[in-house]
């Protein structure tokens, strides 16, 4: 995607236009067929904001829902696209698909453009070279998400992977051996990285940012087979009360899996061992 907003920036400056983006406010399969829709990568107010620092100027929010899937795409054309934007040039990935049953393909939203004045330009998919030639999707993305392979994940994101959420009240076991904890409720609806413990960055809600050391899990230490996930972040160098806030992790790199410890003894030193190599990574990052 931020290959395709440049395009459209620089398409902008030179014919004096304003540079838009047409997105939907949720994933079309999430309509369709709710069972099989994947978890966003970005909420929607956030996705807004990194609009805005690729240099998109105006955002044609759709909101989809079963009416909007039952669109023909000539209709779907006329009403965003034309009446909708007043479009002069379009930038669509090469395997865009769009309207009812996903009818319409670049070579529709050509010939209908050739009609009204706007042109058309299908860019092809941007592939990873040092990764197989595998494409950059939200899908692979996705993935390395779920491998835990934060590297390949922020390399195809073009950023670091982030995750929101509101600061809850955990059980305050962290701060009862020593390590306190932001525990970040879960949203069902937001990809998570893999189980493990991780190197982050924490945005607290008042733009301080701070080093995280963050575990994804379930402690198997203190309790077996819990089937609630948690998000965990202990902040370094950090004392304060951040119940109630937003907080934003920033993940750079996966250190190790969750496993379960013999003794609270052996767990604290493998924690301050983690930490030690969080600290040495992020100052290196």
């Amino acid at each position: 995607h931020q290959a395709l907003f440049k395009l459209v920036v620089n398409k902008a400056k030179e014919l004096d236009l304003t540079p838009a983006v047409i997105t939907f406010d949720q994933h079309p399969t999430k309509v369709t067929s709710p069972d099989n829709a994947p978890r966003a990568l970005t909420k929607i107010k956030r996705k807004l904001e990194l609009f805005q620092e690729n240099g998109i100027e105006y955002v044609y929010l759709i909101k989809f829902n079963q009416k909007r899937s039952e669109t023909s795409a000539k209709e779907f054309f006329k009403e965003v696209f034309v009446a909708g934007i007043n479009a002069k040039y379009v930038f669509v990935g090469e395997d865009f698909q769009f309207g009812y049953r996903k009818e319409g393909d670049v070579n529709l939203l050509r010939s209908e453009g050739e009609k009204v004045g706007i042109e058309v330009s299908g860019i092809p998919l941007i592939k990873d070279h040092t990764i197989k030639e595998s494409a950059i999707s939200s899908t692979a993305i996705r993935m390395h998400l779920q491998n835990g392979e934060m590297a390949l994940a922020n390399k195809k994101l073009g950023r670091m992977f982030e995750y929101e959420g509101k600061v809850i009240e955990g059980d305050g076991r962290g701060s009862s051996i020593g390590f306190p904890t932001a525990n970040l409720g879960i949203d069902q609806e937001l990809a998570i990285p893999a189980e493990g413990v991780y190197a982050a960055w924490f945005q607290c809600q008042n733009g301080a940012v701070k080093k995280a050391a963050v575990n994804i899990g379930r402690r198997p230490t203190f309790k077996d087979d819990d089937p609630i996930l948690q998000i965990e972040a202990h902040l370094l160098n950090f004392d304060g009360d951040l119940y109630g806030q937003l907080g934003r992790l920033s993940f750079v790199q996966k250190i190790r899996e969750e496993k379960k410890f013999k003794s609270l003894e052996e767990f604290q030193g493998q924690l301050r061992a983690d930490l030690t190599n969080i600290r040495s990574l992020l100052d290196n990052s």
